[in-house]
């Protein structure tokens, strides 16, 4: 094995043939280099540089460079950890620039808001009608793949605000130099904080976490959105339930053991104060701003009647009727806020005043005002800020984002087989096959009798199950039925899975039993192995013929929802296998349903890398099935894509816009896709030939999970304080066993990035050598947008990968053998699926038609590579037995550059 990084770690990419602006970058960088030269010296510094040049002359000229490796090899551990931190610091400024860039580009481009309002397919009406039936959400999660502190992305973010002022036309000289003064101090803080977390995260951190997200983003921008769609759509007032935002922080316990009716009740309470906070100050902001006099303008007699007796503490203002009325407001969600929180807000209201029990009385309130103004020639004012904050009402109400629940199946078997034998109905229910099990649940679903006893004696887990949907019945009562309103259940795989559910909503009175069921929940199934997509039709079918499960579901406007599991699907079964799967899966589902007269919506569960369903949230919604939107859709956003996505608000409103164009196209503009016709068989032939390809490698190779647990930093991965969930569900170190998140974290780290490309190449080569057939799969990604998006995610993770330092992590690997063997099958497939994917799109290098992306990655690749390289060096040393506190502190470093660098790692 070769010890150095050869060219082809940077050969593979195109290069355009005018790079984009780095002006921000410069900037940064050069500011980081005063800092540390502040800080340790010139020296140091001049050292850094000399290594910074190196490294990018290598990239540059695409040639190894033996000075690079020599140099990094000789530094000593402190300059070791500090190169570690000025690289993986550089890393993130270069994100903050090419964020910046991109919003500036996207100022002077038709984005997807533009696409919709151009489409005459779309027209106003059946838009309208579509955002009253549907739900269009993305959904926060606490998964761990997120390694920056919050005080690290706290300054990126005072960062990117002040990159973006210096970025204005026509900025005066002095100006800018107190701007870039300014940037300086930011990154001088960011160097002195510490980038790791010295303990695990707990739950309560992941929910404050989240809450800053929505405070920053969520709570400005979602309004805004709404306000804009509804002016395209031509509403009169808000759009109902149409954008919103979920969130699985506080109440997913699957695998987490620290969530738990304590942690429900904390987190409701933060989104909250949060979002009532949000609706004050919009209150209060409307007071100071609608200050006509009934002197000069009309105003109705239901606004009169609203601000009679309403308290104003100047009697110069006593003819300003909106005002009287805005305060009364005020003070009656102040009272709110007190009635459930528990205290006040900061600013007192004049007066005392009935607190609003329910959103919906605050929104009759303000339509009374808008109704005013439209009526006497304001409808402008109408349409300005008290737009936004109904807008804003509408979709945070007072809970901010809708909590789901979530625990294994396995979980809800155990308990409720324990519920059962305590209760007499049954010793042995696990013991049953699934139509008995059937029956005995839907016989509890009818009958009024609780199965558990005041005086038995309950399992801890029990206990603790039920506490929580005890706690959720309470939330809801106080917060309303939007702040947890569904129920996932990982791992279905049966009826049973769901009926189990119900039985135990039933125990917490969030389902009315009888022979008419109705439940405050819907019951959410996550169908997440490639078995249990393939059955996933058939499991819904059978549900949904059980008179029982239809009279629930008539009680939620004829609607079920499916969460279906990228991640899951794509460890079980290869990347390829995984996207066709889902997208057979997603379309036997809709057609089982429509035969069953219901409605359907889907909740994709989607990760940040491509290995876990990662890559355009645009391209993937435009790429669904036929009837994959109809009823709208809901995202998970997770770990680092949170940031990213919605940690500047500018970049939030962008995302937010992309999901609802995105969805409306779909709907609306659907593109024949030759994947739901002739080319269905070819990419049932190509996904079968990568799936037998990935099982080979990953499940049928003996020694593959030591390969993989040696070659990678696996280990170090999961000492890392990222997340309060173990990384592992159990202590067994099967690929099996192992959560999907290490699994794609742990690649892309080792620059494998194995599960967003494996098998396609040799699906490519089997199906490309018959009669025709790279002929047909050219066609097929021309014609077909599912099978493009699967081309391009699978390039931009091909372009991030590097063979050469994935073979230096290979040489980690105690049983030379196995690593010769398994390193020469993963060789071997990168080379023809990179070959294949150039074939099939025309290219002659990998990007060629996205010289942006190759621009923004190959600014990166040096710097992630020089990390890459320094990793390696460290974990030989530790593995070796060397305890030496400062290597592992520098590997957590590493990975945290590493993972900045290529930014969806996880």
């Amino acid at each position: 094995m070769s010890a150095l990084p050869r060219p082809e770690t940077q050969s593979h990419l195109a290069r355009p043939p005018a790079a984009a602006s780095r002006a921000g970058i410069r900037l940064l960088g050069r500011l980081l280099g005063e800092v540390i030269g502040d800080q340790h010296g010139v020296r140091l510094f001049e050292r850094i540089e000399d290594i910074r040049r190196h490294a990018v002359s290598e990239h540059r000229d695409g040639e190894a460079d033996l000075v690079l490796a020599e140099r990094l090899a000789r530094l000593d551990m402190a300059d070791t950890l500090i190169l570690i931190r000025a690289f993986a610091i550089f890393a993130q400024l270069a994100n903050i620039a090419d964020d910046q860039l991109a919003r500036r580009e996207a100022a002077h481009a038709d984005g997807p808001m533009q696409r919709l309002e151009d489409d005459p397919r779309v027209g106003a009406g059946a838009a309208q009608a579509y955002a009253a039936a549907a739900l269009l959400a993305p959904v926060l999660t606490a998964h761990p793949t997120e390694v920056r502190r919050k005080s690290i992305q706290d300054r990126e973010a005072a960062l990117a605000e002040l990159l973006q002022a210096h970025d204005r036309r026509g900025l005066r000289t002095a100006e800018a130099r107190r701007l870039e003064a300014a940037m300086k101090r930011e990154i001088r803080i960011l160097w002195q904080t510490r980038m790791l977390r010295p303990a695990r995260l707990q739950v309560a951190d992941e929910i404050d976490n989240a809450v800053a997200v929505f405070i920053r983003t969520f709570t400005r921008e979602l309004p805004r959105v709404r306000s804009r769609l509804g002016e395209l759509f031509g509403a009169e007032g808000p759009l109902g339930g149409f954008l919103q935002v979920g969130s699985w922080v506080g109440g997913d316990r699957d695998g987490n053991p620290f969530v738990t009716a304590e942690t429900l009740d904390y987190a409701l309470r933060r989104q909250a104060e949060a979002a009532l906070d949000h609706h004050l100050d919009q209150l209060h902001a409307l007071a100071s701003e609608l200050s006509m006099s009934e002197t000069w303008a009309g105003m109705s007699a239901e606004l009169k009647a609203l601000a009679e007796n309403r308290f104003h503490a100047s009697l110069h203002k006593h003819d300003e009727i909106y005002r009287r009325a805005l305060t009364g407001c005020y003070a009656r969600l102040a009272a709110t806020r007190r009635m459930l929180l528990g205290h006040p807000p900061a600013r007192a209201a004049r007066a005392e005043a009935e607190p609003y029990l329910a959103p919906e009385e605050l929104e009759a309130d303000l339509a009374v005002v808008a109704r005013s103004l439209q009526a006497n020639g304001a409808a402008d004012v109408a349409a300005g800020r008290l737009l936004e904050a109904r807008e804003g009402l509408a979709s945070l109400g007072f809970h901010l984002a809708s909590i789901d629940l979530r625990q294994n199946s396995e979980v809800h078997e155990v308990v409720v087989a324990e519920l059962l034998a305590q209760a007499g109905v049954d010793p042995a229910y696990v013991d049953l096959d699934e139509a008995a099990r059937v029956q005995v649940l839907l016989a509890e679903l009818q009958s009024p009798r609780l199965l558990r006893s005041p005086w038995g004696r309950y399992s801890d887990l029990a206990v603790k199950e039920l506490a929580l949907l005890e706690s959720a019945a309470r939330l809801r009562a106080r917060f309303g039925p939007r702040a947890i309103s569904n129920y996932v259940i990982s791992k279905t795989t049966s009826v049973s899975d769901l009926l189990e559910v119900a039985v135990l909503l039933k125990e917490a009175s969030l389902l009315t039993p009888g022979p008419q069921p109705s439940s405050a929940l819907r019951i959410v199934p996550l169908f997440e192995t490639i078995a249990d997509l393939e059955a996933s039709h058939r499991i819904m079918a059978d549900h949904l013929d059980l008179e029982p499960v239809r009279s629930i579901l008539r009680g939620q406007e004829g609607l079920q929802e499916v969460m279906i599991g990228y991640s899951d699907s794509n460890k079980d079964g290869g990347y390829i296998t995984s996207t066709w799967a889902i997208r057979t899966a997603i379309a036997r589902l809709v057609e089982a349903v429509r035969k069953r007269d219901m409605r359907v919506r889907f909740f994709h569960g989607r990760g940040g890398a491509v290995g876990r369903g990662g890559g355009s949230s645009f391209d993937a919604i435009l790429a669904l099935p036929a009837g994959a939107v109809e009823s709208g859709v809901r995202i998970t956003e997770q770990g680092e894509v949170v940031a990213s996505k919605y940690g500047h608000p500018d970049v939030g409103r962008a995302n937010l816009e992309t999901i609802a164009a995105a969805a409306l196209l779909s709907n609306f503009a659907r593109e024949p896709d030759l994947a739901d016709a002739e080319g269905a068989p070819l990419l049932d032939d190509f996904s079968a030939e990568a799936f037998n390809a990935y099982r080979r490698l990953v499940y049928q190779t003996p020694g593959f999970a030591d390969y993989f647990h040696q070659s990678t930093p696996l280990p170090e991965i999961a000492q890392l304080n990222i997340g309060s969930r173990p990384s592992s569900r159990t202590a067994s170190g099967r690929v099996e066993d192992l959560r999907a998140i290490p699994w794609v974290f742990s690649w892309s780290q080792a620059r494998v990035m194995l599960p967003g490309w494996y098998g396609f190449g040799s699906a490519a080569a089997r199906i490309g050598n018959g009669p025709g057939g790279m002929q047909a799969l050219t066609e097929l990604h021309a014609r077909s947008g599912y099978f493009r998006a699967t081309v391009s995610n699978l390039e931009m993770v091909l372009a991030k990968s590097s063979l050469a330092l994935a073979e230096r992590y290979a040489e980690l690997v105690e049983d030379r053998a196995l690593a010769e063997q398994v390193f020469a099958e993963i060789r071997r497939e990168w080379t023809d699926t990179r070959d294949a994917v150039l074939a099939i799109t025309g290219q002659g290098a990998l990007l060629e038609r996205n010289p942006r992306l190759a621009d923004s990655i190959r600014l990166r690749l040096p710097y992630i590579d020089s990390l890459n390289l320094l990793q390696v060096g460290l974990l030989r040393r530790r593995r070796a037995g060397d305890a030496d506190e400062a290597i592992a502190n520098g590997i957590r470093m590493s990975i945290n550059g590493i993972s900045a660098g290529l930014r969806n790692s996880g």
